[in-house]
């Protein structure tokens, strides 16, 4: 009896060399699979690869969102014309280490993967109107210097507390370094208010670096219009409700909320921005 494949392979594009951006759907603001959406369509990806679920997730219980079940997913594919791969994936319940071998043996073998980024929002206490700021964390010095070609913070070093498991994103840049494949995590910080909504600033600040790295000409009409569209329903909710106008004042004037304050903002937004009102 032969073996079960952990995997389906849809197409074998003839790489070189490729560079594979991750994004997990559990993230802060859904920052990455937003941006992973995004490439998807403006580059018209092509799915080349997808991971067996069994074994790496619990089938038993399937989550609802909107009326319509959410099945874990792992899915490679292929930005044609060009050496980029995005790999877009539930992060996975069980085998870790197992998981991450088998993206990376995918990403070796079939895509010639010869650096890693993947994506993830932080939440921030800051308000909306400050700018976006990218952070990154890499695997390596050469990776580290690359980076600082961009406009991006590259001098971060973050190491795990003690006692704490390590983020999937730093697992995966270690798996990677092991087998002398250059990594780096790529995050943005996330209003608090607006993580149960999206956030097409932070989402465009990650797009932006992924397009001038590699060269992607991508046209960002859709995302200026989300971001001004956004930007301008929560300028008529400020003023509406003085007391929420208040609270980002106050964010944007580098002071705290109260634990109360802060969940009356995001109660209060959350319901406009989903058309609550």
């Amino acid at each position: 009896m032969s073996e079960r494949q952990p995997f389906k392979l849809f197409i074998k594009p003839k790489l070189e060399s490729s560079s594979l951006v991750i994004a997990w759907n559990q993230d802060a603001g859904r920052v990455g699979p937003k941006v992973a959406d995004y490439l998807n369509k403006e580059l018209a990806s092509r799915e080349l690869a997808e991971i067996d679920p069994e074994g790496f997730f619990s089938l038993s219980g399937v989550s609802v969102e909107d009326d319509i079940a959410q099945f874990p997913e792992s899915k490679f594919y292929w930005c044609r014309g060009k050496s980029l791969v995005i790999f877009k994936s539930d992060i996975p319940r069980y085998e870790w280490y197992e998981f991450l071998s088998l993206v990376l043996d995918i990403a070796e073998k079939y895509c010639k993967v010869k650096e890693i980024y993947t994506i993830g929002g932080m939440v921030s206490p800051g308000a909306h109107t400050t700018p976006r700021l990218l952070l990154s964390v890499a695997n390596s010095t050469e990776m580290k210097r690359m980076l600082r070609q961009y406009d991006l913070i590259s001098d971060m070093d973050y190491e795990t507390q003690d006692g704490q498991r390590p983020t999937f994103s730093s697992f995966l840049l270690w798996a990677a370094k092991r087998r002398n494949i250059a990594g780096a995590s790529l995050w943005v910080p996330v209003p608090f208010y607006l993580l149960a909504v999206e956030d097409p600033g932070a989402c465009k600040e990650v797009t932006e670096f992924f397009d001038r790295r590699f060269e992607l000409n991508i046209n960002f009409a859709d995302m200026h219009d989300e971001i001004t569209k956004q930007n301008s329903k929560i300028a008529q909710i400020r003023s509406q409700l003085p007391e929420l106008d208040g609270y980002i004042s106050k964010l944007e004037n580098n002071l705290g909320l109260t634990v109360d304050e802060s969940e009356k903002l995001v109660k209060e937004l959350e319901e406009w921005l989903r058309g609550g009102h």
